[in-house]
């Protein structure tokens, strides 16, 4: 078939081939345990309503906390942020994972034009104001860090930090991204599939078995949480949204400038969709206060492989600005 043929060939370093995808899938870790372990705050579900929009969410910490936003990856769900909703809401933070836009049925606009940047910065601050939060810590990963930096160049004077995980700032990330040659034009090329039309049912097909490969070493129950959310056309193609809203001819994005906000950035060496050079970049896009966390030995699936050391660094940078 010609779309797995592009695959292979494209988006191999990201997905791998079809021997690698069933030798994850017997080899996934033991299932999670869906309670509070003793000693951690209970996680509610809320809902957010924002505009026309309503967005699903998870909670843990008392609601005159110090409020703290999380916003997941692709193809993640806010289940992602279990052991970080739990360690800070037990140090006494409000934290709130929610599902972004196209995520909740709730926030699920047709038009790819409507998963925009734009849009996806608006769906953070307009949350915020719905939570009646003025200032908040903000942490992302995958794409949540990018929607994160974007509200930390636009809109510092809400944050009280910014605390990306796995993707750069925009400007080092693209620069690398657009130069041929380089690991990042490379390891990139997986986001050529992604934004095919129809590329949703690549994921979906043979009971979601691309869609579970994706997660090496996240517990399989973990898997089924994202699964149940997006494991459908209308929710998967939202989230492929996404990157098409991005796709163009100018991926540069070189005036967006420098981050005033106390920023901590969390990558892994063992992340073979964002390479050392740009991670390591980042820091000359920082005019503030700047922590670089390099998790070694690690994938992509930072806040679910090691997610008591993520919550530790979390509190720990909190803690730091106050």
């Amino acid at each position: 078939m010609k779309v797995w043929t592009i695959l292979r060939a494209r988006g191999a370093r990201f997905l791998g081939a079809a021997s690698v995808l069933l030798s994850l899938l017997t080899a996934c870790g033991s299932d999670d345990d869906t309670t509070s372990p003793e000693g951690s705050a209970e996680i509610e579900e809320i809902q957010i309503e924002s505009g026309d929009f309503v967005f699903d969410a998870l909670a843990a910490g008392p609601e005159s906390g110090e409020p703290v936003l999380l916003l997941h990856g692709f193809p993640s769900s806010n289940w992602q942020w279990r052991e970080q909703l739990e360690a800070l809401g037990l140090a006494g933070y409000r934290a709130v994972a929610p599902n972004q836009r196209g995520y909740s049925a709730g926030a699920r606009p047709p038009a790819v034009a409507d998963y925009a940047m734009p849009n996806l910065v608006f769906d953070v601050t307009g949350m915020a104001d719905a939570l009646g939060w003025e200032r908040f810590h903000l942490v992302g990963h995958d794409w949540g860090a990018a929607v994160a930096w974007i509200v930390g160049v636009f809109a510092p004077d809400r944050l009280l930090t910014l605390n990306p995980i796995s993707v750069p700032h925009p400007d080092g990330f693209n620069a690398e991204r657009t130069k041929p040659g380089s690991c990042q034009y490379s390891a990139s090329s997986y986001i050529d599939v992604f934004v095919m039309p129809g590329s949703e049912a690549i994921f979906l097909a043979n009971d979601n078995i691309m869609f579970r490969s994706i997660f090496d070493g996240v517990p399989a129950a973990a898997v089924d949480r994202h699964i149940e959310l997006l494991g459908n056309r209308d929710a998967m193609r939202a989230a492929l949204n996404w990157y098409r809203a991005s796709a163009g001819p100018d991926l540069s994005m070189s005036t967006l400038g420098p981050i005033e906000v106390p920023t901590l950035f969390m990558w892994s060496d063992e992340d073979i969709a964002i390479c050392r050079e740009s991670a390591e970049a980042t820091a000359d896009y920082i005019d503030a206060p700047y922590r670089f966390e390099v998790f070694e030995g690690v994938n992509h699936w930072i806040t679910e492989i090691e997610g008591e050391r993520v919550a530790d660094l979390l509190l720990d940078h909190f803690r730091s600005v106050q």
